[in-house]
């Protein structure tokens, strides 16, 4: 059982290493006040005035000069069988976690992210690119208040069934797979949203949209 490192009910900014813009960051701050840094993103927290209340990961990443100015809140975690965002998504338990600096960059480091996400069925996180506001459907039914008219993809993380109401091409218990059926550049109708998902299914917006996507959140971990 790890213990966790943070445990709020309020929600949290994870900021990872990969680069983050002041957009990004002021759309995760503007949602979760609250700072965690994973590994090198305490780089990124150093260099906007941030403290954060903890950083966790394996600290290799971390600048000397981040590790001196968070000596008190380092939480280093030396085993390697886990990636540093994974590290901190086990322990900071909050209902709504807001991420930056995980898309992007080395495309190994973005499939890892992705596979954690669909691994530990982590419906409360919303991920935050430079272009894209990104969230796991939960299982079953949801519903979500996006623009009409914007962009809309479903992206099967695992074998998976999707049915859709409210997207321009609606999926009616498409079966769904990376390998397989993938739903990109689908397009937001008039209306709310509607999915019933078994399976691992990414959703991603256009970063504009991630009010709609922060609402439609399930709070009730």
């Amino acid at each position: 059982m790890i213990d966790w490192i943070v445990h709020t009910a309020s929600p949290v900014t994870v900021l990872g290493g990969a680069d983050i813009d002041d957009n990004q960051l002021s759309i995760c701050l503007a949602a979760a006040p609250i700072v965690v840094a994973a590994d090198g993103g305490a780089d990124h927290a150093l260099k906007a005035g941030l403290t954060p209340l903890a950083v966790i990961g394996d600290m290799d990443s971390a600048s000397p000069a981040a590790r001196v100015a968070f000596a008190n809140v380092l939480h280093p975690v030396a085993e390697q069988d886990s990636t540093d965002f994974e590290k901190v998504l086990s322990r900071v338990d909050a209902p709504l976690i807001m991420a930056a600096g995980f898309l992007g960059g080395r495309l190994d480091h973005t499939l890892a992210v992705l596979g954690v996400l669909a691994r530990r069925g982590a419906g409360h996180v919303v991920l935050i690119s430079d272009s894209d506001a990104c969230v796991l459907l939960p299982q079953g039914e949801s519903a979500w208040d996006l623009p009409r008219g914007a962009r809309a993809a479903l992206l099967p993380l695992g074998l998976s069934r999707v049915t859709s109401r409210g997207l321009r091409w609606d999926l009616d218990d498409a079966a769904m797979a990376p390998d397989g059926l993938v739903s990109s550049s689908n397009q937001v109708g008039p209306g709310p949203v509607r999915f019933h998902v078994t399976g691992p299914v990414l959703l991603t917006v256009p970063q504009a949209a991630w009010p709609g996507i922060v609402a439609g959140v399930p709070q009730g971990r």
